[in-house]
């Protein structure tokens, strides 16, 4: 066995609830990635952020003792700027639904902005705190025509803060598909083109999506192809991972990112039929899953007993296309 992180040559990081969760730094999470560039893996952040420029993302991230900048950061706001960009051409006529930043990445991808009372030929959406009702509403009476096209930077319905969770711009998009009855293009994670800009940019040939949500980071790794890390800091437990979908099940799951240099050994797994599958980890732990039950022998809540536990389950329930519902039970 050897580290973990031996295996890739580049990370493709998120930020909320892996680096950060509000202004704050996560514990380890700082010291790890640095670790990783002085050892030689190049480390990117994937954001679906765009609340804020790549530069300003990459100058508060130095600010908390990362080192870093903007062309090692792709946000969504991004993503969505070069998805019209490349629909409807340079110079076309687009109406901002988002911060400054999404307005400053649209200019840079060669739209133009218009202003209320203008007719646009697309909404872009992205997250700000500073949305109002006043802001939704404009958006949705722009989108009451389905030439106009609607690009939303992400879909994410919660933002880990400080103080907590909070809603995130999934909540605000649904507000405007509410009043319009309509579906955005979704341009950031967990779409795959986000991860592909960023992996042609390092010229990286063995990248790894880590992540903390299920719903984007993982569900993005799968749909660019690419192995990916759940580290448990953010907005995920461990049963979420455990009962996930098949698309939103990651190869390898961390406590925290100074596991990263820790050796990594996988279960090894003993599928049986009939939704029945046996886990072991090389002596710390053990898992059967059997009916709906799956039964962990390990130390109570251990990383060691979790991943046996998920690997078992999943083993037993191989092509589950929505989330599953296990009992768990610690022996």
């Amino acid at each position: 066995m050897s580290a973990l992180l031996n295996s890739f040559d580049a990370i493709l990081s998120d930020l909320d609830g892996v680096v950060y969760a509000g202004p704050d730094p996560i514990h380890g999470a700082v010291e790890s990635l640095n670790r990783a560039q002085r050892e030689g893996t190049a480390v990117a952040y994937v954001t679906n952020n765009a609340s804020r420029s790549v530069d300003a993302v990459a100058e508060h991230l130095n600010e908390l003792g990362l080192s870093t900048d903007g062309e090692h950061v792709v946000s969504s706001a991004q993503s969505a700027a070069r998805l019209a960009a490349e629909r409807l051409g340079p110079g076309a006529p687009v109406h901002i639904c988002g911060s400054p930043a999404l307005t400053r990445c649209a200019e840079d991808a060669g739209l133009r902005v218009v202003r209320e009372g203008e007719r646009p030929r697309a909404v872009l959406q992205g997250f700000s705190p500073e949305l109002g009702w006043q802001d939704l509403a404009e958006a949705s009476y722009l989108l009451a025509d389905p030439d106009v096209l609607w690009i939303a930077s992400n879909t994410d319905m919660t933002i880990p803060k400080e103080r907590g969770i909070a809603p995130g711009n999934g909540t605000l998009v649904s507000a405007v598909a509410a009043a319009t009855r309509r579906d955005p293009l979704v341009a950031g994670k967990p779409g795959a083109a986000i991860f592909r800009t960023i992996t042609e940019r390092l010229g990286a040939e063995r990248p790894v999506v880590l992540g903390d949500r299920l719903d984007t980071d993982i569900l993005g790794a799968h749909e660019a192809g690419l192995p990916s890390i759940a580290v448990l800091t953010g907005v995920q437990t461990p049963q979420d991972l455990l009962n996930a979908r098949t698309a939103e099940r990651p190869t390898y799951v961390l406590e925290n990112l100074r596991q990263l240099f820790r050796d990594y050994a996988a279960p090894e797994v003993e599928s049986r039929g009939e939704g029945t599958a046996e886990a072991r980890l090389a002596g710390r732990a053990r898992a059967v899953a059997e009916g709906q039950t799956v039964t962990i022998d390990a130390g109570h809540e251990s990383i060691e007993g979790w991943r046996a536990g998920m690997s078992a389950w999943w083993a037993a329930h191989p092509e589950a296309e929505t989330a599953t519902e296990a009992e768990i039970r610690w022996r």
